[in-house]
């Protein structure tokens, strides 16, 4: 074998040997030193809890989450809007009039599905829902909310004609709490954990799980689609590796925060709103979970449906096919 037949086969070997043992990067992949922190926004109060193992650092990716709490939906729409945050967790009903004032968002899933019940004092009958006629009951914030409506279906799918037939009593959780401690409210739909709230020292019982109401209505799980996790349309398009990234923290930190309660609770001393242990208690009637938006799209879409033609003045359009992540 010649001299320069013999150089042309090491050179060639020696090709073949730094191409296999270069580095080729694997597909899916987010590199960290391309990648900015993302701000999500998320609701103060008891859904802190799903965010703990982020907020805490159990639960980390390629993209660093910052989270900022809102305390009205106001705040986050100003975040949305001026371009000071790409995620956001709202409620579904809010999220869709969000969309459709023009501020393009995109449901990426649900994740929060069980959190509402018709409460009733202990001395206070309840066996149906024509127990209420001529009665009162309190509802927490004010007409249009989730709550408000869900009374309001199931009242008129029992024959009854609300604000006629029963009387509806607007006011803050807090105060309808403080109302049934004085035996001055005996009937309240709410939210936890002010349903636990309600319930403590023994002076109020769970009359109706409007969860398994809903299910029974629409012939479905009982779970209602109460709030998600949504992203700016623009920056999906532009990172949707990103935005995967994010939906996998978001989803590992509630599955960290549902198996690690006390440490959950323990991460949001400073902000939780009511003491821990009642908040623990509430998280038993609480349910987080999340579902990507292609598995429970025609849900979202019958409970939009459904809360327009309760409440055509709160949801005037409802979202296309775009507030849905493709």
């Amino acid at each position: 074998m010649s001299k320069w037949i013999r150089i042309l086969l090491v050179v060639v070997l020696l090709g073949v040997l730094v191409w296999r043992l270069w580095p080729v990067p694997e597909k899916d992949t987010v590199p960290t030193d391309m990648v900015k922190p993302v701000t999500l926004m998320n609701p103060s109060g008891p859904t802190v809890i799903p965010l703990s193992g982020i907020a805490g650092g159990k639960i980390t990716g390629n993209v660093p989450i910052e989270i900022k709490y809102w305390k009205t939906t106001d705040e986050a729409i100003a975040a949305l809007s001026a371009e000071k945050a790409d995620f956001a967790v709202l409620p579904i009903t809010t999220a869709a009039n969000i969309y459709t004032n023009g501020i393009k968002i995109s449901l990426l899933g649900v994740h929060e599905w069980k959190v509402f019940y018709l409460v009733a004092a202990n001395q206070a009958g309840f066996d149906n829902w024509q127990s209420l006629k001529g009665k009162e009951v309190y509802v927490a914030v004010g007409k249009g909310t989730t709550v408000d409506l869900l009374l309001r279906s199931a009242l008129s799918d029992a024959g009854l004609v609300p604000d006629q037939d029963v009387k509806f009593v607007y006011a803050p959780p807090q105060e309808i709490v403080a109302l049934f401690k004085a035996d001055k409210a005996f009937f309240a739909a709410l939210p936890e954990p002010f349903v636990t709230l309600a319930m403590a020292d023994n002076k109020a019982r769970i009359a109706v799980d409007f969860q398994e109401y809903w299910g029974d209505l629409n012939q479905s799980a009982p779970r209602i689609p109460i709030a998600g996790l949504f992203v700016k349309t623009a920056y999906l398009a532009a990172n949707p590796q990103a935005t995967n990234d994010i939906v996998s923290q978001f989803k590992d930190s509630i599955e960290w925060s549902n198996n690690n309660i006390d440490e959950a609770l323990l991460i949001n001393q400073d902000i939780l709103p009511i003491p821990a242990p009642a908040m623990k208690a509430s998280l038993q009637r609480t349910d987080f979970y999340f579902i990507p938006i292609d598995k429970c799209q025609s849900e979202v879409e019958t409970y939009l449906q459904k809360m327009q033609q309760l409440y055509p003045e709160g949801i005037k359009t409802l979202p296309d096919k775009g507030f849905y992540i493709q």
